[in-house]
């Protein structure tokens, strides 16, 4: 059967300021799409001392999210370049909240890791559709800083997910966190029911190249011709491959640091859980701010700005990840962790948009699925085997430090993607849809 494309989306809301206003309701969604998921991190020591989980259990909590999460990113991109995205969004928001209030009656392992899966599931949708969407309000001049607003939801979310968990778990016992996140989120999508717009295919593309209101968008095409044309893209598997490996670091962190400060320093729950956050996440806001900005003027200058903007994130951030683990200093750990924060941070700031680069527009929503499904597998492979390893004897410590060895990879290959093949390959991207250069 013949794809076709969605025939019901409007422009009538592509207007210089709702297109800045649409992002900013996505920031509200992606909050909760990161507190939600974040909040199990922050308790984990009260799951450990209630139902004397080990570490090697609670890293299988968390995975339990990660794995599923990944394993159905595909299906939820395919959806989002066929369908209307706000009820992708929206539905996604739903379900996925209410999802978070059932964490609330968990009392066994296999509670937590069905419930956790299932909320993995939800959330998947979420980033192929919210990002195909803003790339249809955002063309390639605002596009990285669009992006790297949004991003920071996913570090307030962050903040706000193991803050509020860590301290409502402390006072209040740790079901009192996902009651109130469900609630929220529920919420929240009944209200942006009415101010969430969408637009049309490709509308911020055919703006810039002028292409004809009555051309017909590209179709959407089927997955095996997807993959065909990725691994023909040097550009997009090097950013698959520095996404992996950077998820697998920035996973161990968001899992385990709450942890790390539990049991290293004697900090206690609420604490642990606000401090393992709000230094690398607050930074992480900072860089990729800055990143947005410096990767929209490096991409005027040459074709691979926002790649080498990616690139020289790692590139920095690689020595401070050796030393949140290595030190035994809280202040100076604090520091360590400010520092990689704002590497960090303008690495994530052009995740998608360069990715946005070198995928056409029909593309874009299936892209982001593919990468989330490659890079989350490396998220939870992270978590699951920090937690193995260290019930076996190592140390966090050495664990933490021992990543910095993949910051310097992605760094590596994410210069020689800037560099040597990015140029080519956003010329192929623009052909391929019929944008011109």
């Amino acid at each position: 059967m013949k794809n076709t494309p969605p025939t019901h989306e409007s422009n009538s809301s592509v207007l210089p300021q709702y297109k800045w206003a649409a992002v900013g309701m996505l920031w509200f969604i992606c909050f909760f799409n990161y507190a939600d998921r974040q909040a199990v991190s922050a308790i984990f020591p009260l799951l450990k001392a209630e139902y004397h989980f080990n570490k090697e259990q609670l890293g299988l909590i968390a995975v339990a999210f990660t794995w599923v999460y990944a394993a159905t990113a595909p299906f939820a991109g395919q959806v989002s370049d066929r369908f209307p995205r706000k009820p992708v969004i929206l539905g996604g928001l739903m379900i996925w909240s209410i999802v978070t209030g059932f964490t609330s009656i968990c009392s066994k392992l296999w509670h937590f890791v069905l419930v956790r899966g299932a909320e993995g599931l939800g959330e998947t949708f979420y980033f192929p559709a919210s990002m195909s969407l803003v790339s249809d309000y955002h063309g390639r001049n605002t596009r990285s800083r669009a992006m790297s607003i949004h991003q920071t939801g996913v570090y307030a979310g962050t903040i706000g997910g193991s803050a509020l968990a860590g301290y409502l778990g402390l006072h209040y016992g740790w079901r009192t966190p996902f009651f109130l996140f469900a609630i929220c989120g529920v919420v929240l999508a009944l209200v942006l029911n009415k101010f969430l717009h969408e637009p049309r295919r490709n509308a911020a593309e055919r703006a810039m190249d002028s292409v004809p209101e009555d051309t017909a968008p590209a179709v959407p095409i089927p997955m095996s011709l997807f993959l065909r044309e990725w691994v023909r893209t040097p550009t997009a598997v090097i950013l698959l491959l520095a996404f992996f490996s950077a998820n697998f670091v920035a996973f161990i962190f968001l899992t385990w640091m709450p942890t790390f400060l539990n049991e290293k320093f004697h900090q206690d729950v609420a604490k642990a859980a606000f401090g393992g956050t709000v230094y690398i996440q607050v930074a992480s806001m900072i860089g990729a701010s800055a990143g947005g900005i410096l990767a929209d003027r490096w991409s005027k200058l040459t074709p691979g700005g926002r790649i080498l903007s990616q690139g020289l994130g790692a590139l920095l951030g690689a020595p401070f990840i050796y030393l949140c683990g290595s030190t035994h200093d809280i202040n100076r750990l604090a520091l360590w962790m400010t520092m990689f924060g704002l590497c960090k941070g303008l690495y994530d700031a052009n995740i998608w948009a360069s990715l946005y680069d070198v995928v056409p527009p029909s593309r874009r929503a299936a892209a982001v699925g593919f990468m989330n499904m490659v890079a989350w597998f490396g998220g939870g492979l992270g978590a699951w085997l920090i937690g193995r390893l260290t019930s076996r004897g190592m140390t966090m410590s050495a664990a933490i430090s021992g990543t910095a060895g993949l910051y310097i990879f992605v760094a590596c290959v994410m210069l020689i993607a800037g560099f040597v093949f990015a140029p080519r390959d956003i010329m192929r991207s623009r052909e391929l849809d019929g944008m011109g250069s």
